[in-house]
């Protein structure tokens, strides 16, 4: 087919999450490959500005809270507008959210949409509500996905495309010197520093890996701890459940709350060990940017981790909740120097075949794909 036109729809403004760095890389890295995107936000932020200053044609149809009908109407009808003015090839709307949205807006303009599972979909009523909207096929970003998408939706294709990290970001600190970064963080000169990035939400895991640290630091009493991530709107009082786990354990000395890092990959770069605690990821970008730098990993054994990591090869897999055998994984490491840097160098390896560039590519053929009626 010719080239098509893909209008976009993109619930959020600003970065949150990954799905957000997922709709930015395919800006950047999805241009020129055989599709035209046309950007709508349905709520105001910094990637608006972003979107435009890359060339992307881009709108803004603030669509409101989804009780507020009247206005999310509207907003369906201005999205179908669009799409009939612009003679779109599909509609396709990112995150579960934005189908809401979507595929009413593409079933008014008479122009076949998709949509984007970026989470791990829960039998309730908003992923039922749009899996049941009009769609040729849904995205999705591993098998475990795929398979509980499944157990919610109609019959309809879903093709797999894994997500890519800016690996770049990551290749550029690696010549940097671990001690140095600790100094310039404030986290210890000595002992093994352990660390977890992410949003403070329970299904993160940051409280398995406080509660695994006791018994860490008895096999290495100068082990610590550091927490990269910021408080989350949905838990904001998680912060101070593990400042409160971390009191009762004793471990005061040996905890880093950093709160949000900017600079992500020079504090990971600090780390000798990361840890990916989360209950059923959808895929992880964290866990393959702690992979680019070569770093050993212990990651959830279930969800998009266990996709990305051979357990033993590129890193080790942990059941979610289990502190002790979160422990034991973490003492593997620390106990045998070879192993560990046997896998960060296999790690590395494979965070190679997760890249920006390879996501979007292989993102705009779905589209592509879904766009002729061709996806499987």
């Amino acid at each position: 087919m010719s080239t098509p036109r893909i209008l976009l729809v993109m619930p959020l403004g600003e970065q949150l999450g990954g799905g957000e760095m997922m709709f930015r890389q395919l800006l950047q890295h999805g241009r020129g490959q055989g599709a035209e995107f046309i950007a709508v936000f349905t709520k105001d932020g910094p990637m608006v500005a972003e979107s435009r200053a890359l060339g992307v044609e881009t709108h803004l149809v603030e669509a409101g809270r989804i009780r507020e009908l009247p206005r999310r109407i509207r907003a369906i009808r201005r999205i179908a507008a669009l799409a009939r003015e612009r003679r779109a090839d599909l509609v396709f709307g990112w995150m579960v959210a934005s189908q809401l949205l979507a595929g009413p807006a593409a079933m008014l303009a008479g122009v076949p949409g998709a949509w984007y599972q970026v989470g791990l979909p829960r039998p309730d009523w908003l992923d039922r509500l749009a899996s049941w909207c009009p769609a040729r096929g849904i995205v999705v970003l591993s098998e475990d996905v795929r398979a509980a998408q499944a157990r919610v939706t109609p019959r309809r294709p879903m093709p797999l495309v894994y997500p890519g990290a800016s690996l770049e970001r990551f290749e550029a600190v690696r010549g940097e010197s671990p001690a140095a970064l600790r100094a310039s963080f404030g986290l210890p000169a000595q002992g093994p520093l352990i660390g977890i990035v992410g949003r403070l939400q329970r299904w993160k895991g940051m409280h398995t890996v406080i509660e695994a640290m006791p018994a860490v630091r008895a096999a290495h009493p100068g082990a610590h701890l550091a927490i990269i991530g910021g408080a989350h709107e949905t838990e904001p009082g998680y912060g101070d459940v593990l400042r409160a786990r971390t009191r009762t354990l004793g471990l005061e000395g040996a905890v880093t709350f950093a709160g949000f890092q900017a600079d992500v990959p020079r504090w990971m770069q600090a780390m000798d060990i990361l840890v990916h605690a989360s209950d059923r990821e959808p895929f992880g970008i964290v866990v393959v940017e702690a992979m680019a730098l070569g770093k050993p990993v212990v990651a959830g054994d279930r969800g998009g981790p266990a996709e990305i990591i051979t357990d033993g090869t590129h890193g080790l897999l942990s059941p979610f909740g289990d502190a002790p055998a979160l422990a034991r994984a973490l003492g593997r490491f620390l106990g045998d120097p070879a192993f560990a840097a046997a896998c960060g160098a296999a790690a590395r390896a494979r965070a190679q075949d997760f890249s920006a560039a390879r996501y979007a590519r292989e993102l705009v053929t779905a589209l592509r794909a879904l766009a002729a009626g061709t996806a499987r």
